[in-house]
């Protein structure tokens, strides 16, 4: 499978995502901007793929990264979106352009909801929704000292 191949509309995956679940495979769910692909992401994504057995990730479009970090992304929206779809643990890449990605949330029905051991529970969006259906809303712990911010900040500290 090409890694373009993973790269799915919000209908696509919805499908997709239902196909995965009647086969009786769990799916995972987790969302962000990813702008610089980095080792604290690969962590991150991996640990959320053993969670269960397939693992969807919401990308931000390049308007609601801009929304979120002024400046930013540093890679356009379709960039990003294949190199998540390169990774081998994840399965399904999508874009919202949403504020945050609780009405992706609620069409994709994911069983498991993941994000980093940053946010609490209660702070995780889609949390209810899962929760509301019978899934599990679960932090990963983070790689200790890596982050695009910091990244960007030491490069642009080194010209």
């Amino acid at each position: 499978m090409w890694s373009k191949d993973k790269i799915l509309s919000r209908e696509a995956l919805v499908a997709a995502v239902a196909d995965w679940q009647a086969a009786g495979e769990q799916v995972v769910f987790t969302n962000g901007c990813f702008d610089l692909l980095h080792l604290g992401h690969v962590d991150y994504l991996e640990k959320a793929r053993h969670l269960g057995q397939r693992l969807v990730v919401g990308l931000n479009t390049d308007a609601s990264v801009s929304r979120l970090k002024p400046g930013r992304p540093l890679q356009d929206e379709v960039s990003r979106a294949r190199v998540l779809a390169s990774l081998l643990f994840v399965d399904a890449v999508t874009l919202f352009d949403e504020q945050t990605p609780l009405a992706l949330i609620e069409a994709v029905q994911p069983d498991i909801l993941v994000k980093g051991e940053d946010y609490a529970i209660s702070q995780i969006v889609g949390h209810e929704t899962v929760l509301a259906r019978g899934g599990q809303v679960l932090t990963v712990p983070l790689v200790p000292g890596y982050s695009t911010t910091r990244i960007v900040e030491r490069i642009s500290q080194n010209p």
